[in-house]
């Protein structure tokens, strides 16, 4: 999965249609991932000696990974990434519209192989 935490995304379908969040967390084993504002649920919680108040809380829970799109950085359009292959071996991540190194995916091989050491 090529979306990170952190990353401005859009979402492209459901109730938040076209809303712009930031991502909370991700789920690659599961495809989906927390965006900031989006799928709120209301969670009921008794009073207890950890939660005195009790009552409704509100929190986020996963979308699908395929309703989102990153908003690039450069020309500020929601598109799809793509992956660079550079000659030294590392990957990074690329802009589909504007061809922008939006981040590192894998180092090269040799930066790994110093880190082992």
């Amino acid at each position: 999965m090529l979306i990170r935490s952190g990353d401005l995304v859009e979402v492209k379908t459901g109730n938040a249609r076209g809303t712009r969040a930031k991502v909370l967390s991700v789920q690659p084993e599961k495809g989906r991932v927390v965006v900031e504002g989006v799928n709120r649920v209301y969670r009921h919680v008794k009073r207890s000696q950890k939660n005195q108040q009790g009552g409704r809380l509100s929190k986020e829970m996963p979308i699908d990974a395929s309703n989102v799109l990153v908003v690039c950085g450069s020309c500020g359009k929601a598109s799809r990434l793509g992956v660079k292959v550079a000659a030294d071996g590392g990957r990074s991540r690329v802009c589909r519209k504007c061809g922008t190194d939006l981040g590192v995916l894998k180092r090269p091989k040799a930066a790994r192989a110093a880190a082992k050491k």
